[in-house]
């Protein structure tokens, strides 16, 4: 559809993010397009542009995990959030991130934890989990709080430990309503016996939108901490933690409710909305029934519905091996089923994460990432075997064997061990 200035929208935001990159000013005439658009009348529009301005410029600049391009971001979203939010000006909003994204040991005695979720479910177990584990240990006498969405929050619901508070987030909501999240955030964290950890929450744009007293809030901004470093965000997450909470040697965990196993080796093909993430359907095929070669059972999960789930429908339907399973059910249903498998594959994406948080041996396809940069930060990191494929244009034709010889060794190291 096209805007205003009949331009399309990805047009228009790929305008935005070279503007953005470049240091111009903001909001530039494309970004104020952008915004007008995601604020019209007509919801199904504002909807489509809410949609392309966060996918063709808001993740852009996230995934580069690159100083410059975080500056970009908060020069853009201060200038959105100035447009749309009443009582917010862009000064004011850039003159406190500079404020709270500095590094420095906390020593305060709070009553109350609120860790705020960072929304996508991969990164809630990446690095959210890591804060709570802090949070656990460094506060005992505290009550700890993970605060953000209800599914993300049954990956900890047996966790005693950490108490949920339910603040939706819909990414599929428009832009106004998003900003919106940090006043309800507001509404049940800004409290002065409260500390809020944020670690580059969805739920604040990213530390952008205040919800406490800044003496009372910790901000993890990991799109540019340590950007020498090739470690994985779980890794520089701990190391965050240690300057900031004094807290050493934490990783990734989760604690979903139990369900009872059903297959041996659990398959997510997932790509959070991605196309770019995935490889092709003949792959997929291939590469689940080298899984169930040798009458190994194997479950593969439906995603939360969509796109995902007819795929793989359509390859349960294709194989018509007894042996495949295929759950359709919440992710941390799934969770509960990747700790107790004796091999994750999958694309990049949250299942990843989680079998590398329970050491479950796993192969990872990673494709379509924006950057080396990308790539390195969304490593999974874990105590178990991680065999990573980086798929490209110069080896997407063998793709195919290049996955599958990692299936047949990994497949053959479990069976070994389980001898």
């Amino acid at each position: 559809m096209a805007s205003i200035s009949h331009k399309p929208l990805a047009e228009l935001a790929r305008a935005a993010l070279a503007s953005a990159l470049a240091s111009e000013p903001q909001p530039s005439e494309d970004l104020s397009e952008l915004v007008r658009g995601a604020a019209c009348d007509s919801k199904d529009r504002a909807l489509e542009v809410t949609r392309t301005f966060f996918r063709d410029l808001v993740e852009p600049l996230c995934d580069l995990f690159d100083p410059a391009a975080t500056r970009a971001y908060t020069e853009v979203f201060a200038a959105v959030a100035e447009r749309l939010l009443p009582g917010h000006s862009a000064p004011e909003i850039l003159n406190r991130y500079a404020r709270v994204r500095s590094v420095g040991r906390y020593s305060g005695s709070p009553k109350r934890i609120c860790v705020l979720s960072r929304v996508t479910l991969g990164a809630d177990v990446a690095v959210t989990s890591v804060v709570l584990a802090a949070a656990k240990e460094r506060f005992q006498g505290a009550l700890i709080c993970f605060v953000g969405p209800a599914k993300n929050a049954e990956l900890f619901a047996c966790d005693s430990r950490v108490k949920p508070i339910s603040i939706s987030y819909g990414r599929s909501a428009l832009l106004k309503d998003r900003l919106l999240a940090a006043e309800e955030v507001r509404a049940v964290v800004d409290d002065p016996d409260t500390l809020v950890i944020d670690p580059d929450s969805r739920l604040t744009q990213l530390g952008l939108l205040p919800v406490c007293d800044e003496k009372q809030y910790l901000f993890f901004e990991s799109r540019s901490y340590a950007p020498e470093s090739p470690d994985p965000l779980p890794v520089l997450t701990a190391r965050w933690i240690e300057e900031t909470l004094g807290v050493r040697g934490l990783a990734p965990y989760l604690a979903p409710p139990t369900r009872q196993k059903t297959a041996d080796v659990t398959v997510s093909l997932g790509v959070g909305e991605n196309p770019a993430k995935r490889v092709s359907d003949d792959f997929e095929y291939e590469a689940v029934r080298a899984l169930l070669a040798g009458g190994r059972t194997v479950i593969v999960d439906r995603g939360s519905g969509g796109e995902e789930a007819s795929r793989v429908d359509r390859l349960a339907e294709r194989l018509a091996n007894k042996n495949l399973f295929v759950h359709d059910g919440s992710f941390a249903s799934f969770a509960s089923h990747i700790l107790q498998s004796r091999l994750y594959f999958g694309y990049d994406s949250a299942g990843q994460h989680v079998a590398a948080a329970g050491a479950v041996p796993l192969v990872a396809v990673f494709a379509g990432y924006a950057s080396e940069r990308t790539y390195q930060r969304w490593t999974p990191w874990g105590r178990g075997r991680i065999k990573l494929i980086k798929i490209d244009d110069a080896n997407r034709p063998l793709a195919n064997e290049i996955v599958l010889n990692a299936i047949a060794e990994a497949a053959a190291q479990v069976a070994e061990e389980a001898r």
